[in-house]
């Protein structure tokens, strides 16, 4: 009984194509893992790949002024087309509603000409901007003669021939050029000589020089990117091309004008966020942290493109690398240390608690015989006892086995736990932080021992760079053992706070060993040993970061952190 399915081996056709293809395949993976080796062999850092992304770290990419840029020109765009207006009236009513579309479509649907008045983009009535605006002074053009003062209030007239025309391609609204007997007067500057003259939809004129003046003084000195014309209680602003005729020349100003712009821009969308570094004019988009409930979970530590050193948190106005801390428990502590790391020191330096009722003394005088304005209670300064049983002796204390003063000194060490707990965790922190700040010296020194590694032996340029590597892992490591110690001074008692100041010993221990390597004399004749030595530990330290970081981010996902303070999110 045969089956359909049953086939032979004659009924299958081989040609020799598939043959050199399959030999081909072989060869090729062969020579790709000899090649994979080899490149394993010379390797002294092994760097993983950017494919697979670690616990901490988070989805972002890096974005140039320019491709900013054409972000804002699609939306103005997408905007122009759906309401039928020009590019710059589009821009002005996203920048009205902080670039945010759906909200602008939504109330500009609804009633187009209340957002437009809002916006600035059109006055409220002729009638009504003619009574709130500053008087302007103007020739008359219909009765061809002059009042008495020379000058007459102004009238809803167009100009005349004496002035330039204003342009009425600066925008939509601009009122076109009419002939006009008498010559026009700036009502800012009031010369007479002027002939270029500006205005607005609101028909506000004034002379070109006044309004080059007015419109750099706002870009330059009050940083505005939504400039109002310069009649008192106009509303009307100034669009983009308006901008840019009246600067004329002024190339720089325009282009100040245009940053400010695509500042606003970034700054009204919660996924993106410029470089805080000075000069860097990248932008990064972070959508994954752009809501606050998200940054309870995630450390979004981000880096511009620009350089690997601009290094900043999307999520809180801290300017570096505060892994492996929340952005709200790193304020929290930053705010203290600025509060109370000072006043710590000198609480805990110059003044004692009463033994009565716990105030705050601070002593302002040689004698020891102290007493409390609180309580009145009198007590020794030196040994914290009543002063009763001291009898006369005042000027010498040799009462500290007496069971009074024991109790009260008890009593003291228990009121000053908590500033010495705050001072454990911050002399420590401040430690790691000044470390990495003198870390500018160790490059200096690593950068000679490289130079005398190269002259003494037969080590190259590129194979001393194990120096380099191993100073920027100290580096880095000791900025997340100073941020462990502060989110150590606020979790809560527990086996987790166990376990994370157990990895927090490791770096730390790690890390005091390599340094201990780079600071160490080079002897010639073992320069081969010390390099390995510092590539096998900054490789063991590189590591530990690692776990330090990875088991406190699988932590906050988890929920596993609890804390002995309310902090925003846990609630």
């Amino acid at each position: 009984m045969s089956s359909d399915y049953e086939y032979s081996d004659d009924d299958i056709d081989y040609s020799d194509e598939d043959d050199e293809m399959m030999d081909t395949q072989e060869d090729g993976s062969a020579s790709s893992d000899d090649d994979m080796d080899m490149d394993a062999f010379n390797e002294d850092f092994k760097v993983p790949s950017k494919a697979m992304r670690k616990t901490y770290e988070i989805e972002y990419d890096t974005l140039t002024q320019t491709a900013v840029e054409k972000a804002m020109a699609a939306d103005i765009e997408h905007i122009s087309g759906i309401f039928g207006v020009d590019a710059s009236v589009a821009s002005l009513l996203l920048r009205y509603l902080s670039w945010n579309k759906e909200r602008l479509i939504e109330k500009y649907m609804d009633n187009a000409s209340a957002v437009s008045i809002s916006a600035g983009i059109s006055p409220p009535s002729r009638s009504s901007v003619s009574s709130s605006a500053a008087p302007i002074r103007s020739h008359s053009s219909s009765t061809g003669g002059r009042s008495s003062g020379g000058l007459r209030r102004p009238t809803r007239q167009t100009p005349g021939k004496s002035r330039s025309p204003t342009p009425a391609s600066v925008y939509p609204d601009a009122p076109s050029a009419a002939p006009k007997p008498e010559p026009f007067v700036c009502p800012i500057c009031f010369d007479d000589s002027q002939t270029s003259f500006l205005s607005l939809s609101c028909d506000h004129q004034f002379c070109a020089g006044c309004w080059g003046a007015y419109l750099t003084s706002k870009i330059r000195e009050e940083g505005e990117h939504s400039i109002r014309c310069m009649a008192e209680g106009c509303a009307i602003v100034a669009p983009d091309p308006f901008v840019r005729s009246a600067l004329a020349d002024d190339i720089p100003t325009w282009e100040r004008f245009q940053e400010l712009v695509v500042r606003h821009f970034v700054a009204s969308n919660p996924s993106l966020k410029y470089c805080p570094y000075p000069s860097c004019t990248h932008t990064v988009s972070c959508p994954v942290a752009a809501h606050k409930s998200a940054l309870t979970t995630i450390v979004p530590i981000v880096s511009c493109g620009a350089s690997g050193t601009h290094k900043f948190c999307f999520g809180c106005p801290i300017e570096a690398d505060h892994r492996p801390v929340i952005c709200s428990v790193a304020k929290m502590w930053l705010k203290k240390c600025r509060d109370d790391s000072e006043t710590a020191n000198w609480i805990k330096s110059n003044t004692k608690e009463c033994s009565q009722c716990q105030s705050t003394i601070e002593k302002n005088g040689g004698c020891n015989h102290m007493t409390c304005k609180k309580c009145k209670h009198e007590f020794c300064w030196v040994c914290m006892g009543p002063w009763s049983e001291h009898g006369t002796a005042w000027y010498s204390c040799n009462r500290y086995d007496e069971k009074t003063g024991v109790d009260a000194r008890d009593a003291q060490s228990k009121s000053r736990a908590s500033l010495e707990r705050y001072l454990h965790y911050y002399n420590r922190w401040a430690n790691h932080e000044q470390s990495a700040k003198l870390s500018i010296e160790l490059y200096s020194k690593t950068e000679k021992k490289m130079e005398e590694m190269q002259v003494t032996s037969d080590l190259t340029w590129i194979e001393v760079q194990f120096m380099k590597k191993a100073v920027d892992e100290v580096e880095k490591c000791r900025t997340t053992l100073k941020w462990t110690y502060a989110m150590a001074y606020y979790l809560e008692k527990g086996n987790e706070k166990e376990l994370f100041e157990d990895n927090q010993r490791d770096l730390e221990r790690a890390v005091e060993d390599l340094s201990e390597l780079l600071e160490s004399q080079i002897d010639t004749e073992i320069i081969s040993t010390l390099r390995q030595k510092v590539t096998d530990k900054t490789v063991y330290v590189q590591k530990r970061n690692e776990i330090m970081l990875e088991d406190t981010a699988k932590g906050f996902l988890d929920g596993r952190w609890s804390w002995n303070v309310s902090v925003e999110g846990f609630d």
